[in-house]
């Protein structure tokens, strides 16, 4: 019998930034009640990327969820190596299809396809590699870019990573790796939040000039805002433009951690603490949208 399945492209209609505010408002609303459900997770960080999310999973990429396969051919794919954001990616993959949204109130529970990094024995859509130990997503995202041109996919790769992250060596051996053999379908992005679990990072690794050392190893450097979308939106537009010139692009993405809830921005306070009652009422407070959306 023939296989009559097809793909479930998403074809990323053109939504308005009013619309993708809105849908980055309930990632929001589902990241604090995830964490808060558990008492376990990292709403910071998840938080402050969040727009760079929704912007990729609702806008700028091309991506299927059905059926998920783990070689993305003809797709866009994506890789959070800053794997303890999860709580970001999973609202998004579900709600751009890939899973049900109910399922995301399994989050860090025992037998969850939604551990607190992303793995793939559990065999979740829409993750391809483990994040849980950090420092290994460029290398990941090297390899299947590089794969891509092997076999004459067009499409792009986008990884995330920490700028605290960046002081785990592994990160410099593939920003060398990527620069060397002209792999310019790769788009790296830098979450610059100024903050890790200790402190700042100025503090604590002291990375200086994250530009500056990428332009050196041979990188297509851009940088801009990743908390406004009217900023966010044309930054990603000129990332993707500039691919296919013989040089890996990075976006170095200065955010807020926290942002969208005032009492979590600024400082490392909120890296890995989950809110508690009180606090996430008030968080729910400040992230107003329509709460039918709620898992």
């Amino acid at each position: 019998m023939a296989d009559t399945t097809t793909a479930k492209t998403v074809e990323q209609p053109e939504k308005s930034i009013e619309e993708l505010k809105e849908i980055a408002t309930q990632v929001r609303r589902d990241i604090v009640r995830m964490v808060h459900a558990v008492n376990s997770g990292h709403p910071g960080g998840s938080l402050g990327i969040t727009d760079l999310l929704v912007a990729l999973y609702f806008k700028v990429m091309k991506h299927h969820p059905e059926p998920f396969d783990m070689d993305g051919k003809d797709q866009d794919l994506f890789f959070l190596s800053n794997g303890h954001t999860s709580a970001t990616m999973y609202s998004c993959l579900a709600r751009s299809g890939y899973f049900p949204v109910s399922e995301l109130s399994t989050f860090r529970k025992l037998d969850s396809r939604l551990q607190g990094h992303p793995t793939t024995h559990e065999g979740l859509p829409g993750v391809r590699v483990a994040s849980g130990s950090l420092g290994q997503g460029l290398s990941v995202a090297c390899g299947a870019a590089q794969a891509k041109k092997l076999n004459g996919d067009k499409q792009r790769v986008f990884v995330l990573l920490g700028d605290g992250e960046l002081e785990e060596g592994q990160n410099w051996e593939a920003a060398m790796y990527a620069a060397h053999h002209k792999i310019d379908n790769l788009i790296a992005i830098v979450d610059r939040n100024g903050q890790q679990i200790d402190g700042s990072t100025d503090e604590i690794g002291g990375l200086g000039d994250i530009g500056a050392k990428f332009k050196a190893f041979g990188w297509q450097v851009i940088e801009g805002d990743g908390n406004h979308f009217d900023a966010l939106l044309p930054t990603l537009e000129n990332c993707v433009a500039a691919t296919g010139k013989a040089r890996p692009i990075m976006f170095i993405m200065d955010t807020k951690m926290g942002f969208g809830v005032d009492f979590m921005m600024d400082g490392h306070k909120w890296h890995g603490v989950a809110p508690n009652d009180k606090q996430l009422a008030e968080a729910l407070d400040q992230l107003k949208v329509g709460t039918d959306g709620d898992y």
